[in-house]
């Protein structure tokens, strides 16, 4: 814990609750993000690696932490508690603090209910159809925000990475998504999951009202990249080539194991390093399962590029983090924009949002300083009195152009 309490920007003592409903409720990330925003909100940490926390984005409305209030689907049954436990004998959050925050754990873990369909069953599981899982799944959704009295609720998935589908079935991250918005829920896509990027999902995405963003988010190894890359093009050196390798622990690790769900990770990484060059260089990144790193990881990155008259050089960075403490508070950051933009009105694509995601849709920028610099941009038309006259059409998960949100 800190020495001295950290105290955030206190709450009008009116301010609505806002529902956060996670799916993958009770995996690293949704818990280190419900144990950190209790610690913060309470004073007992910084908001460190929080953006919406920084001088940018004050007086943007964005409801306070202390309003969060939260929940979610998950396929397993380990409790939030034991959870961060877990967690805490790791390293990943600091001793004492699962014991500080218990009653916001317990009180979140009885907000999860069960999810599916689960791996190798048939259509939509058994016993329901594709759509009576949605069904299922949106009534969920409402009930956490009728009975909690919430002004309203954003649906983020930080699941385990799921294959692409190999057929013209949804799978489970399409399910959620769409009962999300069939919820009237803003909805986040922080995993490389096929989520709204679905064929069928598009006409319910154009017609919806909701405000959406997405994928895959940039913690690590693509948010070094997203800075370096327009280093090199900038400075007018020439990339040869650009290869790097992933060493991941805990659930990331098996998950990404399988070739399929790997190849969904690094279409993200890849399409940075082609956006930043104007050209995708030589090289592939290689995803290890090592079981013993538990929730950290090591990224490897081997850079060969020529200078002046041909010289040959070469750059290697090493990336050592914890993921879930490096994705929890974008995740709380996404929670607080989602919900004011759809406060504010905003329907469709959330492009400015690119700043958090290796794949983002629309044609954005993929420079990091770029990024920010829409973000912040974004953040000024959710400050009251803003208009949003300026913001542009979208045309969704699979179109061309969603840099702003619809009106």
């Amino acid at each position: 814990m800190s020495a001295e309490p950290f105290l955030p920007t206190p709450a009008p003592s009116t301010s609505p609750r806002l529902g956060v409903w996670f799916i993958g409720a009770r995996g690293s990330v949704a818990t280190t993000a419900v144990a950190g925003c209790a610690a913060v909100a309470a004073g007992l940490h910084p908001p460190t690696g929080m953006v919406t926390e920084t001088p940018d984005f004050a007086s943007c409305g964005l409801p306070p932490l202390s309003s969060l209030v939260f929940g979610g689907h998950d396929t397993v049954d380990c409790p939030l508690p034991k959870r961060a436990e877990h967690l805490a004998a790791g390293g990943v959050l600091p001793h004492g603090l699962p014991s500080a925050v218990h009653a916001e754990l317990t009180a979140a873990d009885r907000e999860i209910r069960p999810g599916g369909p689960l791996p190798g069953d048939t259509d939509g599981g058994p016993g329901r159809t594709q759509d009576e899982w949605i069904d299922v799944f949106a009534a969920d959704i409402r009930d956490f925000t009728d009975r909690q009295g919430l002004a309203g609720t954003v649906v983020i998935n930080v699941a385990s990475t799921e294959p692409a589908p190999t057929d013209g079935s949804l799978p489970p991250s399409s399910l959620y998504a769409a009962a999300a918005l069939r919820a009237g829920c803003a909805y986040v896509n922080f995993t490389p999951s096929t989520g709204l990027h679905h064929p069928a999902l598009a006409p319910l995405a154009e017609s919806s009202g909701v405000p959406y963003a997405g994928r895959d988010g940039k913690t690590g190894q693509t948010l070094l990249r997203s800075v370096l890359g327009p280093m090199f093009a900038q400075r007018a050196l020439a990339v040869r080539a650009w290869s790097g390798t992933n060493l991941l622990g805990g659930g990331d690790g098996a998950a990404l194991a399988d070739p399929a769900a790997a190849a969904a990770k690094n279409a993200g990484k890849e399409r940075v390093l082609a956006d930043t060059l104007g050209a995708a260089p030589e090289g592939e990144v290689h995803i290890d399962d090592v079981p013993a790193l538990g929730d950290w990881k090591t990224a490897w990155d081997h850079v060969a590029f020529d200078g002046f008259l041909g010289a040959r050089m070469v750059l290697q960075t090493t990336w050592q983090g914890c993921d879930s403490a490096l994705a929890a508070p974008l995740v709380l950051d996404l929670a607080r924009l989602a919900a004011r933009a759809r406060e504010k009105g905003l329907t469709g694509p959330l492009g400015a949002l690119g700043f958090y995601f290796k794949d983002p849709v629309g044609d954005g920028p993929s420079s990091l300083a770029e990024q920010y610099g829409e973000l912040t941009r974004f953040a000024d038309r959710l400050r009251d009195g803003a208009d949003g006259a300026d913001e542009r059409l979208g045309d969704g998960p699979d179109g061309a152009d969603d840099r702003g949100a619809r009106r």
